[in-house]
């Protein structure tokens, strides 16, 4: 007589018990692993108000529109500033980069960057938010060059 049942028994205890473990270790690596300084949030201008001075210094992604007439431009092409909103809070932001092409007023963004004690938000990275619903005109579809060349000037100058 073989004690085949109990054998089964045992092994399924020792996989079980060997998974348990696995997963006690991974949970310890993520709880003391410093993952959370890693993460970078994403919050809207109003979370950033309410945040207050924890903010300062956190690295976040803020994400808003880009209040219509508050953007200028630095002199060198690099520097940039506007204002985000989401509705209701309007924050003032710094960019030290080149803007995506797409980078307008009235655009959703999402901007990497800093709190400052100033109440300045400091970014070098800027992305623009947009849908994947471009198309290119057909080839039977008219094409208005003075139309192109005003949404190239709308670009170039920012507004």
């Amino acid at each position: 007589m073989t004690s085949k049942p109990s054998s089964d028994l045992a092994k399924r205890r020792m996989f079980t018990a060997a998974a348990i473990a696995v997963v006690v270790v991974i949970l310890g690596l993520v709880a003391y692993g410093n993952i959370g300084g890693n993460l970078v949030y994403y919050w809207s201008p109003s979370e950033l108000r309410e945040a207050g001075d924890e903010a300062i210094g956190a690295t976040i992604r803020l994400g808003g529109l880009v209040v219509p007439g508050s953007i200028e431009r630095g002199m060198d092409g690099l520097e940039l500033s506007f204002e985000v909103t989401d509705g209701e809070i309007q924050v003032p932001v710094h960019a030290s980069t080149v803007p995506p092409a797409m980078f307008r007023a009235g655009i959703g963004v999402v901007i990497e960057g800093t709190a400052g004690a100033d109440g300045v938000f400091h970014s070098q990275r800027l992305m623009v938010k947009h849908d994947n619903e471009y198309q290119a005109p057909g080839e039977d579809e008219p094409k208005d060059m003075r139309e192109l060349m005003k949404s190239l000037q709308f670009e170039a100058t920012g507004g």
